[in-house]
């Protein structure tokens, strides 16, 4: 998968107060050039990304992690990649960029340099690095339910930094249900022979003249996520996670 993700160690380097809080930040003096190539449309798996400017992104999704396989190679913006570092990859905002990123179970937030391209997972909105991860308690979870927010421009190096957990919880997110989409059929019975091997979890609707099968619902991202490495290692190869009420 051709998922490179970031670099650089974080050392204490400043981030940005473009924005308000609830982060709190040093403004950054020495702003890094965008890297103009990390700008142009590119395709992935037939799927086109248009990166732009985004002064007001503010998601909520799923954060996944990379390390051991990645680390020392290179990442979209030319920078190295390390994987103790507090950095990220994402779809489209510019390169080299701040986020603020906040795991929504915890109320843990750090601000992390995102400097490479990824993930191209369905229902996934950010990866981090192993160092990011641990810092946000999510290095043990594989995924899990996080908020991005876009701070701007990084600084010529590092710009990665923890911040310190909120004194009050954060307010609860919405309660959200975790489904695996494990194909579409034409003929019902292969639907069905597939459906059996996944129990009570999977339903079988009809879509025009195709029988959809749908996995879940989970209460759990890692479930889900497990559900759905079954799915493709029962031959469905697109099978995608996705979020409902």
């Amino acid at each position: 998968m051709a998922i490179l993700l970031v670099a650089l160690a974080a050392s204490g380097c400043a981030s940005v107060g473009e924005r308000p809080p609830p982060g709190a930040y040093a403004p950054v003096t020495d702003p890094a050039p965008i890297v103009s190539g990390t700008m142009r449309p590119y395709q992935i798996r037939g799927r086109w990304y248009r990166p732009e400017e985004q002064p007001g992104y503010d998601e909520v999704g799923l954060a996944s992690w990379y390390g051991d396989a990645f680390h020392g190679r290179p990442t979209a913006t030319g920078e190295r990649f390390d994987m103790h570092g507090l950095t990220a990859a994402h779809k489209t905002l510019p390169l080299p960029g701040l986020v603020e990123v906040t795991n929504l179970e915890t109320g843990q937030r750090a601000v992390l340099r995102v400097n490479d391209r990824g993930p191209f997972v369905d229902g996934r909105i950010i990866d981090l690095s192993r160092g990011a991860a641990e810092t946000l308690g999510l290095l043990n979870r594989g995924v899990g339910r996080v908020r991005v927010r876009y701070l701007g421009r990084a600084p010529r190096l590092g710009g990665g930094q923890p911040l310190r957990r909120a004194d009050a919880a954060p307010p609860p997110a919405p309660r959200t249900s975790y489904w695996v989409s494990a194909g579409a059929f034409l003929d019902r019975d292969n639907a069905d022979r597939l459906a059996r091997d996944f129990s009570g979890a999977a339903r079988v609707a009809r879509d025009g003249e195709l029988f959809r099968l749908t996995l879940g619902p989970y209460a759990d991202a890692n479930a889900a996520e497990r559900a759905r490495q079954a799915a493709v290692e029962r031959g469905v190869s697109d099978a995608r996670l996705f979020t409902a009420p």
